[in-house]
């Protein structure tokens, strides 16, 4: 551009002010932090879902040996203890799948909100079973709702929440299921099966109840049309009536109307917002699993996948589901309900700590920093699983061992690798393949928590205790290699720029502002270049 185009560009600005900028080249810049205490009250609410997730999870863990007693009105065989315990991720699969098409067709809050009576209709079953498929089930009902909740979190909160405050609150679910989790292993000290069942119903009343007064989703109501409840939900989440909401709602109205072009930064061909994606009306359209496998999409598919696969596969369900059992395997000096109860109270405190630090370290550190806890600690328990039960050395004067490995393994894992995948599910999916994608996600995740929980027991039986945490030891390294490699820093930005990022389209500069210096140059240089008119002699 010469100096005097830029001269010319100068003074039709000065005319007319300066050209808005598009959400196409220039990503977003995040609005000042508006309506915390509403955003607290809605992540809490949905998220009050994840205490039954952590409390289904935990379940079988005092329950299975509560029902191996003598006195037990239910006793089941080695066999169907598994089934017992596999079945909830087993069913939360197909509550993955089922997942993604309910979050699109009924929205994200009633989705979320259909999960609690069914939740309490599976605990009921559990509580009143009389035979070992009542116990089915019910435990197959639960895992259906975990995997629907499971998907459905991360969507709701990655589209109601403040970049500035998205990891903080984000976690909020992973907080509330670890304490699921804690209460399960507590009360599993006092009540047999039946009773902590019944526990499990009622949590499920204030988890309905709350929900019903949160706001659904602006980004779901735009999708359908609905702008005047879509600004209203804003308007609810940024604080009330009087929250200036414009900037954000255009920019979401633009995110949904282009797909995954107005993400990553392409120029609209289009002078309205049309909120059916253009690459919708085309003949040529991509759908379903092709639809995903685009060059925009795959990155941030893999990425998502990754991070479930290696999550399982780290081996935390194995122990959650297993915990009381192990630490009696490991023949260990402390009281194994009480080893739990200090597992479960650490999974909480590590939680907490993760929510103060994500959005000051960054996701990448937290998960490097997981992976690595995590490897040390399974090698370490491995190791003395190996002594114990391979070798003569005796490990008896070693028996706190086994509970300070599986403090640091759920510290590892709770900082990193338990919240932050699903958080960043939230984060880094396009939205026009959100709810497709996060139903393939949670659907790898439970499918490798039933291989996890399912196997667990197998291995140990066929090759030792100390060969299945090695395994998971070395599943962890990879992890951090992953992470390392292929990871992207979330932290801070806003849901387009993320996209952007992960479609590999930078934000373009934006121009620098001529100076007064450089103005008054440029236009005596296209004074000096104008011709005399002609005269026409």
């Amino acid at each position: 551009m010469t100096k005097g185009q830029e001269l010319a560009v100068v003074t039709e600005e000065l005319l007319h002010g300066a050209p808005k900028q598009s959400f196409g080249s220039q990503p977003l810049q995040p609005q000042p932090l508006q309506g915390l205490g509403r955003q607290v009250f809605a992540s809490v609410a949905v998220a009050l879902g994840s205490l039954l997730v952590g409390f289904s999870s935990a379940y079988t863990s005092p329950a299975l040996v509560s029902m191996a007693e003598p006195n037990s009105t239910l006793s089941l065989t080695p066999q169907q203890g598994s089934w017992v315990g596999s079945l909830m991720p087993a069913a939360a699969l197909f509550g993955g799948m089922a997942g993604g098409f309910l979050i699109e067709w009924l929205g994200r809050k009633t989705t979320i909100l259909l999960t609690a009576p069914f939740s309490a209709i599976a605990w009921l079953l559990i509580f009143f079973a009389s035979n070992v498929g009542w116990l089915y089930a019910g435990r197959f009902i639960s895992g259906f709702c975990v995997g629907v909740t499971s998907l459905s979190l991360p969507v709701y909160m990655g589209e109601t929440i403040q970049p500035e405050v998205r990891g903080m609150l984000g976690l909020t679910s992973t907080t509330l299921g670890n304490i699921g989790i804690l209460l399960c292993f507590v009360l599993g000290k006092y009540l047999d099966w039946r009773y902590l069942a019944m526990v499990g119903a009622l949590c499920s009343v204030p988890y309905g109840v709350c929900t019903l007064f949160a706001p659904e989703t602006p980004h779901w109501y735009l999708s359908k049309g609905r702008r005047g409840e879509a600004e209203a939900a804003l308007r609810w989440l940024r604080g009330g009536a009087g929250a200036d909401v414009a900037q954000e709602l255009r920019a979401t109205e633009q995110g949904l109307g282009k797909g995954a072009e107005a993400a990553i930064g392409l120029p609209r061909s289009v002078t309205s917002i049309n909120l059916v994606p253009e690459a919708q009306a085309s003949p040529s359209d991509k759908s379903g699993l092709a639809l995903l496998c685009t060059r925009d999409h795959m990155r941030p598919v893999g990425v998502a996948l990754g991070l479930m696969l290696f999550q399982q596969f780290s081996g935390i369900n194995a122990v959650i589901f297993y915990t009381v059992k192990i630490f009696q395997d490991a023949g260990s000096t402390i009281d194994e309900f009480v080893s739990t109860m200090v597992v479960g109270a650490v999974n909480l405190g590590a939680v907490v700590l993760a929510t103060a630090l994500i959005d000051r370290l960054g996701r990448r550190v937290l998960l490097a920093a997981s992976a690595a806890a995590m490897a040390l600690a399974l090698a370490k328990l491995g190791t003395f699983f190996y002594l114990n039960t391979c070798t003569d050395v005796d490990v008896s004067g070693y028996g706190w061992l086994p509970l300070v490995s599986f403090v640091i393994f759920v510290v590892g894992f709770s900082v990193g690798f338990g919240p932050i995948p699903w958080l960043m599910m939230g984060e880094i999916l396009p939205p026009d393949i959100r709810g497709p994608a996060a139903s393939l996600a949670t659907a790898v995740n439970w499918s490798c928590t039933f291989v996890v929980t399912k196997m667990f027991a197998d291995v140990v039986e066929g090759v030792g205790s100390h060969a299945a945490f090695w395994g998971f030891c070395a599943v962890c390294v990879g992890a951090l290699v992953f992470v390392w490699a292929c990871v992207p820093e979330t932290r801070g930005r806003t849901l387009a720029d993320i996209q952007r990022r992960m479609a590999g389209r930078p934000p373009p500069q934006r121009k620098r502002r001529l100076t007064v210096s450089e103005s008054v140059a440029g236009w005596t240089a296209s004074m000096a270049s104008l011709k005399p008119m002609p005269t026409g002699a």
